[in-house]
């Protein structure tokens, strides 16, 4: 038997091991050591270290605080962080690395302050310098020229050592082509280089020889102060505030400037000889304190909030709509009489346990955020407040009433913004429209549906301008002065809602006015509505072909390979068949190699066509035949792998193709004057305007004894223009560049086969991925095509919708010859429809009817040419006079 002193043995040896040994633990980990050693632990380390704050990030829902002592410098990444640079703090917490950076986790109860130290003096580096010696440190480089930008917004610089990466933390910062005689900022390390961040533009000074001030123009809270500053040794700064020109007997600089109202400061840098800098101006609104503010004070009347950056101190609202374990909405109960400040806002708190109704007040910083998106996009940010104080006053309150719009709120129908963002307006721009409801409760009665729904976003309207051009299927039609301001899109994820162009609802949708990937969005609140049935049909092409009538179609068939589902083929082929008429010529858009997405250097499309010509037989269509070339592997965009390109069915017993050598990848098709060189061949496929896009395909067809030479195009993509609710305006539209480069090529072709060919007739078709009015459309017209799109009726001009705005994309041109006798028509089949109600492709084709009779003069010539050589066998040579 054991004794019972041997069990008071091991009941000791529990407490020892239970509570004992975490002591010591806690001991070491509060052991204080300088920043390099503790970059030499091990990870999960408890760790511990002194260092003066020198730069403070969100990011992710936390706060990257970088510090550093006379050893090194280190991120100290917590939660809820309020720690100002220049504050010397004390951080606990388990040592890591986070790709490549290293890090101390930590959180906002183990990071104190411990005393005011000021900021520490800069270290002067060039690019050869950056690494692992200077991580997470405070550094000055300069001068350098910035070259060049990515998409993430990574600038690259340049000295006299080499090159290294700048990721200012205020956008557009920046300029590429400009020469920064010194920059200041952290090294940070991230997707495999070490990166300088600049904290503020005040850490970018252009020329050495100026005034910067921190912080830069913008709103300051009433009793903060503005320091200014210049990077010349030396030098001293003069200032006046009433508007004045500053000079050397100007106020003199000594000391921060406190901000008690709106004022404009002036200032110059002075060298010792009298020589003056260039005049710096600073502008400073005057804010209401931090702790007397309503949520319509935090939003302001613009796109970026005033008080960006600041942390805010019992600010009081009521929850209209609790958007997952982290984030919620809030609006104010005590709303201003300005419609241009919006009442609602959006709110972090970590794993809170909100419910709709409570009524609270909170503290934490506001930033403006990306809730989602691209990250190359010029996008809006949505104001929020990350709290990390939220108080519960009350729950069940009462939500305030939401903005009824088209009654409590008339939204803009016409123009989106026209002022280029210099001016806030919600009464006239739909941008600053919706900013004004940013985070708000909003009623949209009896809304529209102008497309179908895709990517979980179903676009609607409420209003309508009296000018409004509206489709057949009473969609919003686009014009030159109309992108329609009015249509704005609702998140219906997770709502199962499948809808048409023009299908309506009879009661409202209510939800607050959010923002993502380039759009304004409603997200819904309460019981969704149900969607009533607009009637909108499917059409069926009124042309058809006949002995002396022609019939051309132009069809993005959206990716389609021998790996297509079936249920796609068979729609595909049956719209051919029972909606076009089973077109003599297809110009076919979008189709892919034999294996589609496989990416492995298939290109040959052969199993592709025969699958869609099977389908198209088997539906009591013709034996089509078909022609295409190839391109190289992953030379001509879409999606990787699938080596879209165009290429042309055709119906051998109605047209026949001259029997040429076939063209290949690279090989430029030329004209002569009995036509093509090559059949099929490519349009200069090599030219530049073709990069990464896909090329142009001629092909030379017979009919009723005519040669007709058709064209297929697929143009670039309008990926890279700049979006209509974007924070670039006025848009630019990038990508237009390449496709006027692409249509001054073709245009350039069809005038080449006009001045060889005699009485040429050529049809220009595809996916020109434009609109009618636009400039590369205009060019590919030039001199010697017609666009038949300008001749169909208004509504029912267009082949495509994008995010609620009904569009035309696709065309069909014919040379001036045939013009008079060539009829159009859209066949609405697919765009306004989702793939539940029938919907094939994400474009609606084109058909073209055209009339081609037998030219008499040359059947006279070829009869009197076998006359001639009839008699010249049989009765020898005559000649006759």
């Amino acid at each position: 038997m054991f004794r019972k002193s041997f069990f008071y043995s091991l009941f000791i040896l529990f407490l020892v091991c239970t509570f004992i040994t975490p002591v010591s633990k806690m001991s070491a980990a509060e052991e204080v050591q300088s920043i390099a050693d503790v970059r030499k632990s091990k990870g999960g380390a408890q760790v511990a270290a002194k260092g003066v704050a020198t730069a403070s990030f969100d990011v992710g829902g936390e706060t990257n605080l970088y510090i550093q002592d006379d050893t090194a410098g280190i991120v100290v990444r917590a939660e809820g962080l309020n720690i100002e640079v220049g504050d010397r703090v004390q951080a606990s917490g388990e040592f890591y690395v986070h790709y490549g950076l290293e890090q101390i986790q930590s959180d906002s109860s183990q990071v104190k302050v411990l005393e005011k130290a000021g900021e520490p003096e800069v270290k002067k580096i060039t690019s050869s310098d950056f690494g692992e010696e200077v991580e997470a440190e405070l550094v000055q480089v300069g001068p350098v020229e910035i070259t060049q930008v990515d998409q993430y917004g990574n600038y690259t610089a340049e000295d006299k050592e080499g090159t290294f990466i700048i990721q200012p933390q205020v956008e557009k910062s920046l300029e590429v082509g400009k020469t920064y005689e010194q920059i200041q900022g952290v090294v940070s390390y991230s997707y495999g280089d070490y990166k300088l961040l600049p904290r503020s533009s005040s850490d970018i000074v252009e020329k050495i020889f100026s005034v910067t001030a921190t912080p830069d123009s913008g709103g300051v809270v009433t009793g903060e102060e503005v320091a200014l500053n210049t990077a010349e040794p030396g030098a001293s700064i003069h200032y006046t505030v009433d508007g004045s020109t500053p000079n050397a007997d100007s106020q003199k600089y000594t000391g921060p400037i406190e901000i008690q109202e709106d004022v404009k400061i002036k200032a110059v840098a002075v060298r010792e000889n009298g020589e003056l800098s260039e005049v710096s101006t600073f502008a400073y609104t005057a804010l209401e304190p931090l702790d007397e503010l309503e949520i319509h004070d935090i939003q302001g009347a613009g796109h970026i909030s005033p008080y960006a950056g600041s942390v805010v101190e019992g600010v009081e609202g009521v929850v209209t709509k609790v958007d997952g374990k982290n984030t919620f909405y809030m609006q104010s109960l005590n709303p201003d009489d300005d419609i241009a400040t919006s009442e609602g806002i959006l709110v972090y708190n970590k794993s809170h346990s909100l419910k709709v109704g409570d009524h609270l007040e909170i503290t934490g910083k506001v930033k403006e955020w990306r809730e989602d998106g691209f990250n190359d996009a010029d996008d809006l940010l949505t104001t929020e407040i990350s709290a990390y104080d939220v108080n519960v006053l009350s729950s069940s309150h009462d939500l305030p009433a939401p903005v009824v719009i088209g009654e409590d709120r008339e939204q803009p129908t016409e123009v989106i913004e026209n002022d280029g963002m210099d001016s806030f307006d919600p009464k006239k721009d739909g941008l600053d429209f919706y900013e004004s409801l940013e985070g708000m409760l909003v009623e949209l009665p009896e809304p529209k549906v102008s497309g179908p729904v895709k990517y979980d976003e179903l676009p609607v309207f409420v209003e309508a301008s009296e000018d409004q051009l509206f489709t057949r299927a009473e969609g919003l039609l686009i014009s030159e002065e109309d992108l329609n301001p009015e249509r704005i899109l609702v998140d219906v994820k997770g709502l199962g809602v499948q809808a048409k162009t023009g299908d309506y609802f009879e009661e409202s949708i209510t939800g607050i006015v959010s923002y993502d990937y380039s759009n304004f969005k409603i997200r819904p609140t309460g019981d969704f509505p149900s969607i009533k049935d607009g009637g909108t049909e499917r059409q069926e092409a009124k042309l058809k072909n006949n002995k002396i009538k022609l019939t051309v179609a132009s069809y993005n068939v959206e990716n389609f390979s021998a790996e297509t589902k079936p249920e796609k083929v068979k729609k595909i082929a049956s719209s051919i068949v029972d909606r076009l008429n089973t077109p003599d010529i297809i110009g076919l858009i979008e189709m892919q190699d034999n294996n589609g997405p496989g990416d492995d250097g298939t290109v040959d499309a052969s199993e592709s066509y025969q699958k869609l010509i099977d389908a198209i037989k088997e539906a009591g269509g013709p034996s089509y035949e078909f022609t295409d070339i190839a391109p190289e592997d992953k030379e001509d965009g879409g999606q990787p792998g699938g080596n879209i390109r165009v290429g042309f069915l055709y119906n051998p017993d109605r047209v026949s193709m001259p029997e040429k050598p076939d063209g290949d990848a690279t090989t430029a098709v030329d004209v002569k004057e009995d036509g093509l060189t090559l059949n099929p061949g490519r349009i200069d496929p090599t030219n530049g305007a073709f990069y990464d896009s896909r090329k142009p395909l001629a092909a030379e067809f017979v009919f009723n004894g005519e040669k007709i030479v058709v064209v297929a195009n697929h143009f670039n993509s309008k990926g890279g223009d700049d979006a209509l609710f974007g924070s670039s305006h006025p848009v630019e539209l990038n990508s237009e560049k390449q496709r006027l480069q692409q249509a001054i090529v073709v245009n350039k072709f069809v005038n080449k086969v006009d001045e060889k060919m005699k009485d040429a007739k050529v049809v220009v078709l595809g996916d020109l991925n434009d609109f009618e009015f636009s400039s590369p459309i205009d060019t590919l017209e030039g001199n010697v095509l017609k666009n038949m799109m300008e001749e169909v009726p208004h509504e029912e001009r267009y082949t495509y919708i994008y995010q609620g705005n009904s569009q035309v994309l696709d065309h069909i041109l014919v040379s001036h010859n045939l013009k008079k006798d060539t009829k159009i028509e859209t066949v609405n089949i697919n765009s306004d429809f989702s793939k539940e109600s029938g919907r094939a492709s994400d474009h609606d084709p084109v058909l073209a009817q055209i009339k081609i009779k037998k030219n008499k003069a040359k059947d006279d010539e070829k009869w009197f040419s076998w006359f001639d050589d009839f008699w010249n066998q049989y009765f020898g040579e005559v000649e006759f006079e």
